[in-house]
């Protein structure tokens, strides 16, 4: 979850997004301007001037700033990369850095360059996650579930084998060309040339009223929170009329924007949440004037429900702004999670300029209305469920979307030992699932 660093509003802050205009730009976030004087600018963005200033930042204004060595020999790291790694608290798996251009990239523009396609890896075996609109994969007819079979013929089986599968999809270059085969769940196999460009990534990836054990029920995959996420979600919640119940599928979702966290989360309770706290955002000692209390509201939302429950999809790669709005409304609303446990990510950034990057570490913790966070270990699921590919979104034998439409009909988690077992189960990696993960996953 992130935020930005402007003119707060209390109770209502209007800026808690990341925007590209945030307050500190260009070579700026030390303690003085290269503009004034006869300061060099090249020697202020040196390597050595980006580590002196990310070192007396993160002593300032970092959540654990207190676990940070007393004495840091700076010449021992290479980059701002290698002192975050060097210095950070034994317990943040969150604090990333990006340059500036990937961070207008992928938050701002929304876009990256690739054939627009998200893939697991299971064994010797490639399966498709899900597919950006109207990219190169969506326009070849590849879809959720597909297995990859082959990359310029050579079997995807073999390429894992030899460590070759990443370099085989060639460099992330607009014009770059393999030719792909794939297999549906039926059998059918395709086979067609895509070629790299850039890729718009739509924030929901699908939406659509489905029947649920005779009830009708919204139904959308919300995969970010970045700059269209707001557009994204009117555009979902439009499509819903007359509906019994919600599901939003955050089963991906590495997280990203607050407010539009808030914003699906009001957007679906309404006149149950609307001006009530939706979460505190609570820093460190040394800037706890900055403390603050964000209500209920619909930012950028048109269309509100006035829901009592709604149903939320996860897995372990559900983190951040995901497990926000789960936390956020359990005290006005029932909320049924169902699937895995969540990543565990309770904290924040605020992002920070420092020359051409824009650091992403730790520097608040969330509470909701009733005080609730410190959710290392994840949020847990009430009625667990595998992320098992069976089909495109919204397929009905869906493990997790099955299990909502049991719940729905029956008010109870479906009768499996197994399930039962991995309720209680910790997350199967203390690593937190974020947004470079997400994107990584990205081709």
């Amino acid at each position: 979850m992130q935020k930005q660093t402007s003119t707060r509003l209390r109770p209502s802050r209007l800026a808690i997004a990341m925007l590209a205009s945030a307050v500190l730009i260009g070579c700026g976030g030390g303690s003085s301007d290269p503009s004034d004087g006869n300061d060099n600018v090249s020697d202020f963005c040196s390597v050595t001037n980006e580590k002196e200033q990310f070192l007396s930042y993160m002593r300032d204004d970092y959540f654990w700033y207190e676990d940070i060595p007393s004495t840091v020999n700076l010449d021992n790291y290479a980059s701002v990369y290698e002192l975050l790694e060097g210095i950070r608290s034994n317990v943040d798996r969150y604090s990333f850095i990006l340059t500036e251009e990937e961070y207008q990239s992928r938050f701002v523009e929304a876009e990256f360059i690739g054939f627009g396609f998200s893939a697991r890896i299971i064994d010797t075996a490639v399966f498709i996650n899900y597919v950006y609109d109207e990219s190169p994969a969506d326009n070849a007819g590849l879809r959720r579930s597909d297995e990859l079979l082959a990359i310029d013929g050579v079997p995807v089986s073999t390429l894992l084998q030899q460590n070759e599968y990443n370099a085989a999809l060639g460099a992330s270059e607009e014009g770059v060309a393999v030719e792909l085969t794939w297999r549906r769940q039926d059998g059918t196999e395709f086979t067609d040339v895509l070629t790299k460009t850039v890729v718009d990534t739509n924030t929901v990836l699908a939406a659509e009223v489905v029947n649920l054990s005779n009830r009708r029920v919204g139904y959308y995959v919300l995969n970010s929170f970045i700059q269209r996420t707001g557009q994204d979600l009117n555009g979902a919640y439009n499509q819903f009329t007359d509906i019994d119940e919600l599901v939003i599928d955050v089963r991906y979702n590495g997280g990203g924007l607050t407010r539009f966290a808030n914003q699906a989360a009001t957007q679906a309770a309404g006149n149950n949440v609307l001006g009530e706290i939706f979460t505190q955002y609570i820093y460190n000692d040394k800037n706890s004037a900055n403390n603050e209390t964000e209500l209920f509201q619909l930012y950028e939302g048109v269309r509100q429900f006035n829901l009592n429950r709604v149903y939320v999809l996860t897995t372990a790669a559900s983190c951040s702004s995901s497990e926000l709005i789960i936390n956020a409304l359990k005290p006005f609303v029932e909320v049924v999670v169902i699937g895995g446990r969540t990543c565990g990510k309770p904290v924040g950034q605020v992002p920070r300029s420092i020359c051409d990057k824009r650091t992403f570490v730790v520097n608040f913790e969330t509470l909701n209305a009733n005080d609730n966070g410190r959710y290392f270990d994840g949020l847990a699921p009430q009625c667990t469920a595998p992320d098992t590919l069976v089909g495109d979104w919204g397929h009905l034998d869906d493990p997790l979307l099955a299990e909502a439409g049991y719940h729905i009909a029956n008010g109870s988690c479906s009768p499996d030992p197994q399930q039962q077992t991995q309720k209680q189960s910790k997350p199967e990696s203390p690593h937190a699932y974020t947004l470079l993960d997400q994107w990584r996953s990205e081709y």
